[in-house]
């Protein structure tokens, strides 16, 4: 443990200063007294009261010492040392249009493909990663970061609704390239997501594709639904109601994108094909690099401060009890 602050710990002196100033006055403060034969009557009426007399000063010592090491920011620190890690940027691209409520998968396709993603950030925690969405337009959910907590909790926050319903497969996969395209990583990844056909957007998606090979950003794309129809929670005057609609996939459009940028098409059917997809994705893209690990800081003010709160709490108390006993 060390002070990040240690020329705080000059205040120390206050609680020594305190305490020696209380002494000066109890000894002024003194009764006159008299000499008897038996002290044990005396000692036995005031033995409670004088031990409370002293406690509200001791625990406000006590606190005030446990304020100024609060103050000073005690705190740990991990040793910095080397490491290899894989050094890859990557662009999550998530198809939001509506069609991604169909229930084929549990409990739907964009909650399945949410927390699939989710375990996949987990799984690379040195990468930067970031995310793009997409219906009839597309936008930046997150930009690339390392930062996993701020990710899977923007992640979390994806949903349907976002933007204008239709299926832009061209502007999400532009827009993740944009964001990838000054980066600097030895490896450029781009993981596209999406259940229907490109019926929007100003960027044809094979245009996209080839912006991306010349970025020299790969690009994985997966299809999303079952094969044949699959349930779709459709509102009618009777309330809620699954209906079975027909899956249609461009899987011809998303082999193309992928065989352009040097990636991979992938057809998932339901959780467990679309988990396998991204851990197979995951085995292959490694790229070691070494980097310094930074140092993780462990802050420890709290506990001070916490005893510091408890020990003006008991100096209330005991304040109150010598009350009583008066």
């Amino acid at each position: 443990m060390y002070f990040e602050y240690p020329a705080l710990l000059w205040l120390l002196i206050l609680p020594v200063l305190l305490v020696a100033l209380y002494v000066v006055r109890e000894i002024k403060g003194r009764v006159p007294h008299m000499r008897v034969s038996i002290a044990g009557p005396w000692i036995r009426e005031r033995g409670y009261a004088a031990v409370l007399h002293h406690l509200p000063m001791a625990f406000r010592t006590v606190a005030l010492v446990m304020i100024v090491l609060a103050i000073a920011r005690p705190r740990t620190s991990s040793m910095n040392e080397k490491i290899d890690t894989e050094g890859i940027d990557i662009i999550l691209a998530m198809d939001v249009s509506t069609s991604m409520l169909a229930q084929d998968f549990v409990p739907d396709r964009i909650n399945a493909a949410k927390d699939i993603a989710i375990e996949f950030i987990s799984q690379r925690p040195y990468d930067r990663m970031g995310i793009v969405v997409f219906a009839g337009e597309s936008y930046t959910q997150c930009p690339l970061t390392t930062d996993r907590a701020t990710l899977i909790n923007l992640m979390k926050d994806v949903q349907t609704d976002l933007i204008e319903d239709g299926t832009a497969i061209g502007n999400g996969l532009a827009t993740a390239v944009a964001r990838l395209s000054s980066s600097d990583a030895p490896s450029r990844v781009v993981i596209l997501l999406t259940d229907g056909v490109n019926n929007r957007g100003e960027v044809a998606p094979a245009t996209a594709a080839e912006i991306a090979r010349t970025y020299g950003i790969r690009v994985y794309t997966i299809g999303v639904g079952a094969n044949g129809t699959a349930p779709y929670p459709v509102v009618t005057p009777w309330g809620m109601e699954k209906r079975q609609v027909q899956v249609e996939i461009d899987e011809d459009l998303l082999r193309n994108i992928s065989s352009i940028t040097g990636g991979r098409y992938f057809r998932a059917t339901d959780n467990t094909k679309l988990s396998e997809i991204y851990a197979e994705i995951n085995s292959m893209e490694k790229a070691r690099t070494t980097v310094d690990s930074f140092p993780v800081y462990k802050e420890l003010f709290a506990r001070f401060a916490v005893v510091a709160l408890i020990a003006l709490l008991l100096e209330l108390l005991a304040r109150l009890l010598m009350k009583r006993l008066v």
